[in-house]
C-alpha cells in the first residue's frame, strides 16, 4: 500500500468528484441530459439547485402521493393508473441500488460528503470529538428515519392529495431537508435559506429547516454523520438492501467477540458487525458501505467487500497495520496550538 493512499483516501476522492458532478453537474451534461439520464438518482442532491446533475428519487415520490395516487382516490378514479407513477420511479431507483446497493450513501451521497469534511474540520481545529454514541442513543436513534420515510415521504402528500391536509404538506421532507439548503448554498443560490411567512404551516417547516440544517453543521464538527442517521433514504435503501449486488460478508472467528475495532471504525456506530457471529451477510440496515470496518479488521479476510460473489475488498492485518498507523499520525496533527510546557527550573529570588 502507497504511505499515502488506502480505501478511505480513494473513497474520498470519489465523494469528491461525485459531490462535483451531482451538485454542478449540469455544466457536465446540459439540462436535458441530465434530466433524462438521472431522474430518480437514490441521491440527496435536489430538485431545488438547478445545476445539479441528479435528481433525489425522495420527490417524486412525495409529489405522486399528492398530485398522482391520493387525487385518484380523492376523486374516486382508477386506483392502479395512480400508482403506476410511483411504482415506475421506484424502478428507476431500483435499477442504480441493485448495482450500487447502499454504497450510494457512503461514496457518493453530497450531505454524506458534507458531513464527513466537516468532521475532518472539527477534528483539525481541536474540537472535542464524540467519537462514538453509546448504543442507548443509537437504538433510539434509528426508528426516526422509518418515522421519516413513512410519514414525511408518504403518509402527508398523501392525505394532502385526499384533501384531509392542506396543500403546504404535499412536500414535507423537502421542506425541511438540510440537502435542499446544501446544494443551493454551494452554487451561490441563498433563496432556500429563508423563513417562509405564507401560512403557519409554511413558517413551521421553513424554521425546522433552517435549524435542522444549523443543527447539522454544528453536530458534524463532532459527531460522525449526524443526519445519515435519520435519513429516510437511508431507511428507502434498507428495505431492498438483499437486492444489492455489493454486500458486506462476515467470516465470524472467536476473536470477534473480544475485538471490536470494527465498530470503532464504523461511522454509524453498528454494533452488530462485530457481535453477529452466524450470518455471512452484515449489511446491515444503517451500513452505508463505506468499508471502514473492513479497513480496520485486524484478522484475514474476517471482513470482506464482495460484489456479486466477488471479493473487492479484504480485511488483511499487513493492510490493518499501516492503516492504523496512518490513522493515529493523521488523528494527532491538528491546527490547535499545543500547550506550552511548563518551566521546569527554579525561578531566581530576586535580591
Amino acid at each position: 500500500m502507497n504511505s499515502f493512499l488506502n480505501l478511505s483516501v480513494v473513497r474520498k476522492l470519489v465523494q469528491l468528484l461525485a459531490f462535483v458532478f451531482l451538485v454542478y453537474g449540469i455544466g457536465i451534461n446540459s439540462y436535458y441530459l441530465a434530466d433524462k439520464l438521472t431522474a430518480a438518482l437514490p441521491a440527496l442532491s435536489c430538485a431545488y439547485d438547478f445545476e445539479g446533475a441528479d435528481y433525489c428519487t425522495l420527490i417524486p415520490f412525495q409529489h405522486q402521493m399528492d398530485h398522482r395516487l391520493g387525487t385518484a382516490l380523492a376523486a374516486g378514479g382508477n386506483f392502479l393508473m395512480g400508482l403506476i407513477p410511483t411504482l415506475i420511479t421506484l424502478g428507476t431507483f431500483l435499477l442504480l441500488f441493485v448495482v450500487i446497493n447502499k454504497a450510494f450513501c457512503g461514496w457518493i451521497c453530497p450531505l454524506g460528503t458534507f458531513q464527513e469534511l466537516l468532521h475532518m474540520v472539527g477534528q483539525k481545529l481541536g474540537l472535542q470529538q464524540q467519537h462514538s454514541l453509546t448504543q442507548g442513543t443509537v437504538r433510539r436513534l434509528r426508528p426516526i428515519k422509518w418515522l421519516i420515510l413513512v410519514v414525511l415521504v408518504f403518509a402527508f402528500p398523501l392525505m394532502t392529495g385526499l384533501g384531509w391536509l392542506n396543500h403546504d404538506l404535499g412536500d414535507p421532507f423537502c421542506r425541511i431537508c438540510p440537502s435542499r439548503i446544501l446544494t443551493t448554498l454551494a452554487t451561490g443560490n441563498t433563496t432556500q435559506l429563508y423563513v417562509d411567512t405564507a401560512s403557519t404551516t409554511t413558517l413551521v417547516l421553513s424554521m425546522l429547516g433552517d435549524f435542522l440544517f444549523g443543527l447539522v453543521v454544528a453536530l458534524a464538527l463532532t459527531v460522525r454523520q449526524p443526519f445519515c442517521r435519520i435519513c429516510p433514504l437511508l431507511a428507502l435503501q434498507a428495505t431492498f438492501r438483499k437486492l444489492g449486488l455489493l454486500r458486506l460478508v462476515k467470516n465470524a472467528t472467536p476473536r470477534c467477540e473480544r475485538c471490536g475495532l470494527c465498530v470503532k471504525a464504523c461511522p454509524m456506530d453498528i454494533v452488530e458487525v462485530q457481535t453477529e457471529m452466524t450470518k455471512r451477510d452484515v449489511t446491515f440496515e444503517d451500513c452505508t458501505l463505506c468499508g471502514r470496518c473492513v479497513e480496520f479488521c485486524p484478522d484475514k479476510e474476517v471482513l470482506q467487500l464482495k460484489y456479486a460473489g466477488l471479493t473487492l475488498f479484504s480485511a488483511d492485518p499487513r493492510y490493518f497495520k499501516r492503516r492504523n498507523q496512518m490513522q493515529k499520525q493523521w488523528e494527532k496533527s491538528t491546527l490547535k496550538p499545543l500547550p506550552k510546557p511548563a518551566d521546569s527550573g527554579k525561578r531566581k529570588k530576586a535580591p
